[in-house]
């Protein structure tokens, strides 16, 4: 299970980079209109907000699925299933082959029309540490489903402890293209936006996300 464990977070890892064009796309607006503002320090700060609600969202999650599976092998495994298939639906997304997790991000639409003029107040006091690392939390709500992704495989780690560090590491995966989107060159930034880089990283997540469905069929069939 730790052997598992293991590569579950370097999946985690993987999906936070190959989602760079995504997030250059979603997020980059915000990005590149804050780093332009701000300092290293402060923009690092603001995204440790950000990964501090993935966190919280994952170890809840996490909790909530374990609690209800009562760890058992066949939920889990039954689990992992579903959630290569979210992994080979966001794939297609990234890929722009089919964007059915638009449906999911709709769902985020309501609770972000709240927080947004929270995150635009405190992102707007830049002088404050706390300030920053609030707007980051409240940033990190922002409806995306290469976020329900990962939340999604959080969901069959079992236990509120596993379901944070998944989403810690994936958050550390998305960290590079955000931190670094207002010193990348412009051709670097086309480069993640362009549908080639999009459709290699979609590709990357379906194979991914069939290999861990052939296997959680095996070990279905095993239980």
């Amino acid at each position: 299970m730790s052997i598992q464990m293991n590569v579950d977070w370097l999946a985690a890892l993987l999906m936070g980079l190959a989602g760079a064009g995504h997030c250059v796309m979603m997020c980059g607006g915000i990005a590149g209109a804050f780093a332009g503002q701000v300092n290293k320090t402060q923009l690092f700060i603001y995204n440790l907000g950000r990964i501090t609600s993935y966190a919280i969202a994952g170890a809840l999650i996490g909790a909530a699925v374990g609690s209800i599976a009562g760890l058992a092998d066949q939920g889990l495994v039954s689990l992992r299933i579903i959630a290569a298939f979210v992994l080979i639906a966001f794939g297609l997304y990234l890929g722009q082959w089919w964007f059915g997790l638009r449906h999911l991000e709709r769902l985020g639409q309501p609770l972000w029309r709240r927080l947004q003029p929270f995150a635009t107040s405190f992102r707007q006091r830049k002088s404050s540490y706390v300030s920053l690392f609030s707007a980051g939390m409240l940033w990190g709500w922002l409806p995306c489903g290469l976020v329900y992704s990962a939340l999604s495989w959080a969901a069959i780690s079992g236990s509120a402890m596993q379901g944070g560090l998944f989403m810690i590491a994936f958050g550390l995966g998305t960290l590079p293209a955000m931190f670094a989107f207002g010193w990348l060159s412009h051709s670097i930034q086309q480069l993640f936006k362009s549908k080639g880089f999009r459709q290699l990283m979609g590709a990357l997540m379906i194979v991914y996300g069939l290999w861990t469905l052939i296997i959680a069929v095996r070990q279905l069939q095993l239980v």
